[in-house]
């Protein structure tokens, strides 16, 4: 069984998911803390925070590479300089690759109930779907698109005046407080994966959250 004690999370923008988990990791008993932030940008607001925090970070430009691979190869590198036992993705706007999905366990969230709505849209695509309820995924990535196994899910009624916008401010406000829930308990408790099945500690086969 894993555990997630040492966390190095990836971030493409404001970093409200990564902050969430600061402020979780200042308390002993979270069990987990961030040992370094990444990017694939310069100048953004989550590194901003990781370093008001005191936290290492590292940027890996994918411009600054000659291919794909090579900059599959180098963030992975980079990210095992900080022997994390658990990659967050929090807002990380590029897919990871093989080098770095084959030596981590990498935790995504994703703006939807999968497998509904995969994909940069998915709050879009449910509302355009027509969705009474939709919610917010965390799931161990792997080499699709949201196609990971899920680790929990929680629901989100959508709201007969709502638009993208205000819907999509209300799953985040959810996905934080999931995705740091989750992050905890899998630090204190451990995990393990058997095909598409994530269990948590002694977490009850079925059983989300």
């Amino acid at each position: 069984m894993s555990k997630a004690g040492r966390l190095v999370v990836l971030v493409s923008g404001s970093g409200t998911n990564l902050q969430a988990l600061l402020d979780a990791s200042a308390d002993p008993k979270f069990g987990a803390s961030v040992v370094a932030v990444g990017a694939d940008r310069d100048g953004i607001e989550g590194l901003t925070r990781a370093t008001k925090a005191g936290v290492p970070t590292f940027v890996e430009k994918l411009g600054d590479h000659p291919s794909r691979q090579a900059w599959d190869a180098a963030i992975a590198a980079k990210i095992a300089d900080y022997e994390p036992d658990l990659v967050v993705s929090a807002g990380f706007m590029k897919i990871l690759g093989q080098p770095t999905l084959e030596r981590f366990a990498v935790l995504n969230t994703h703006p939807a109930l999968l497998p509904s709505f995969p994909g940069a849209h998915g709050v879009r695509d449910a509302l355009a779907h027509g969705v009474k309820v939709t919610g917010c995924t965390v799931m161990l990535a792997d080499a699709g698109i949201d196609t990971g196994p899920i680790v929990a899910q929680e629901a989100v009624a959508v709201l007969p005046d709502d638009d993208e916008a205000t819907l999509h401010e209300r799953i985040k406000t959810v996905e934080r407080s999931l995705l740091v829930e989750i992050v905890g308990r899998m630090a204190r408790e451990g995990w393990s994966v058997s095909g598409r099945t994530v269990r948590i500690g002694n977490q009850p086969e079925g059983e989300s959250k």
